[in-house]
């Protein structure tokens, strides 16, 4: 199934002819307790019910349904039909003021549950493509979407939208906003059966992962050694991938969690940066001719830019998502500082990322490069010597090709997904992402650290005296590992004392 579903919305206009507004009473659309009903504005005037009278109700979900809490999210974007009038025309860099409500039930008899109430202001982005004149009065402006509601759970069956447009002439209120005819809504929820997909992937990778890492750590510990560096970021690899495996969401169709959206970025932001971190020690790790080399303080200059993204990363979705969680209705987007803030951020970590890519790219080739010079030394060892590093060797350089594939789907990945979430509120782009794309990338993620973890565990193989006539005088007892870079208590492993022979030549 496809991730997400969007279903429009047409608000209905209601009459509240009461003195005190939203503190009593909520006003249903359609249905048995409906509420007095407006056709249009010039019903409006010809009745005399003033702008403060009305409220634009919005039921959702559509008659006859009901939400689930497979759902997971509610996200709403609104947008304004506003028609032109010579004598109510809108203004340059208008505002307009919304009061909005938010209630819920979970049956069609109960009483409305308010779950938020907000005044909110949203800039008005708008063009109309005639001429202002008599002739052009009636025809709509082309206004862009507005961003509206966004809800991290969807725990009851029913909610209930008012929204009230309060015109203050003295204190310039929805003064200047053009003739507003209708308010419709886009409600986008995560679809129940992608979400199904989505747990069952979890559930199942979950033990898989968790499994091959106490393999590989008992496979450590029993070497006689301490482990080096690469052995603790690859385990601390697996830890960030377990974290984001572990089936939480779960919990979220029996419990109203509404910080489930902040929750799972968190541990996304956690995982990347740890991916991140991860390649740029892995290839430093085999670059031969690297004197610092095994220990972390080496690669401040590379990790640190990286935590320095994921913290500037998570102070934004704090400061959107963070928000969120008290007042549903806020959007970092609605202010001009807060939408270049954002805009911002997304095309300095898109720009970070390429580069990121790019300075990955070098390095897989610096390490190709000085394998290639090394395998020279291949045909003075003995046959199965000789065999067993070719091995080796090709082993390497399919992980190395792996690791470059993962890295451009993650990077194509990332930028895509942050698009598709700005799409809605930008207006202007829009990419349709397939939920293949979304689980492709989670199972890629999953059997990368899976091979890695399996390759790259030390192994307890002898190669005896009859084997190793032709080495370069390394111990025969030794254990082999698939890396370059592992320093023995007894001395280096053969593939790196190898390359350490052919550099000093």
């Amino acid at each position: 199934p496809s991730p997400t579903t969007a279903v429009p919305y047409m608000s209905v206009k209601c009459i509240d002819v009461r003195k005190n507004h939203h503190k009593t009473k909520w006003l249903m659309p359609w249905g048995p307790n409906h509420c007095k009903k407006l056709k249009d504005f010039d019903e409006a005037v010809s009745r005399q019910i003033e702008a403060n009278d009305i409220v634009f109700a919005v039921h959702i979900p559509l008659p006859s349904k009901e939400m689930s809490p497979w759902f997971q999210f509610m996200l709403f974007i609104m947008q304004l039909d506003i028609a032109f009038k010579m004598d109510n025309d809108l203004k340059e860099n208008a505002e307009i003021t919304l009061d909005v409500s938010l209630a819920y039930r979970d049956n069609m008899f109960d009483d409305w549950e308010e779950i938020a109430h907000a005044i909110e202001i949203r800039k008005l982005k708008c063009t109309f493509g005639s001429p202002k004149t008599v002739e052009s009065e009636g025809r709509h402006y082309d206004c862009d979407f507005l961003p509206f509601m966004e809800i991290g759970s969807v725990a009851h069956k029913y909610y209930l939208i008012n929204i009230r447009l309060p015109v203050n002439d003295r204190k310039g209120i929805n003064v200047g906003i053009g003739e507003i005819k209708d308010i419709r809504l886009v409600g986008i929820h995560q679809n129940g059966g992608f979400t199904k997909v989505w747990f069952a992937m979890k559930t199942f990778l979950t033990p898989s992962i968790l499994i091959i890492m106490v393999w590989y750590w008992r496979r450590i510990t029993l070497m006689t050694r301490a482990p080096v560096l690469l052995e603790k970021v690859i385990f601390a690899l697996g830890i960030s991938m377990t974290f984001i495996n572990i089936p939480v969401e779960w919990f979220s169709i029996g419990f109203d969690w509404t910080w489930m959206l902040l929750f799972g970025d968190i541990r996304q932001g956690i995982f990347y940066a740890m991916l991140l971190s991860f390649w740029i020690i892995f290839c430093g790790e085999h670059m031969m001719d690297q004197n610092e080399r095994n220990r972390l303080s080496g690669y401040w200059k590379q990790v640190g830019p990286i935590a320095v993204g994921s913290f500037c990363l998570f102070i934004f979705d704090m400061c959107e998502r963070g928000v969120q969680l008290k007042n549903p209705f806020y959007s970092i987007w609605t202010t001009e500082v807060g939408t270049e803030l954002a805009m911002a951020f997304i095309i300095v970590a898109g720009i970070c990322l390429c580069l990121y890519f790019l300075f990955l790219c070098f390095m897989v080739f610096q390490v190709f490069r000085n394998i290639s010079g090394k395998q020279s030394s291949l045909p003075a060892m003995s046959k199965a010597r000789r065999l067993h590093y070719e091995g080796l060797i090709f082993r390497f350089k399919f992980l190395m090709l792996i690791t470059l594939a993962c890295a451009a789907m993650t990077v194509i990945f990332f930028i895509v997904s942050q698009v598709t979430e700005g799409h809605w509120k930008w207006g202007d782009i829009t990419i349709q992402v397939n939920s293949a794309f979304f689980t492709g990338i989670y199972g890629m993620w999953n059997l990368y650290v899976f091979a890695l973890m399996f390759l790259y565990a030390p192994s307890h193989k002898n190669y005896g005296e009859d084997q190793s006539n032709g080495d370069l005088g390394v111990n025969s007892g030794e254990e082999l590992q698939l890396t370059t870079t592992i320093t023995h208590v007894d001395g280096p492993t053969e593939v790196y004392k190898l390359a350490r022979k052919e550099a000093q030549e």
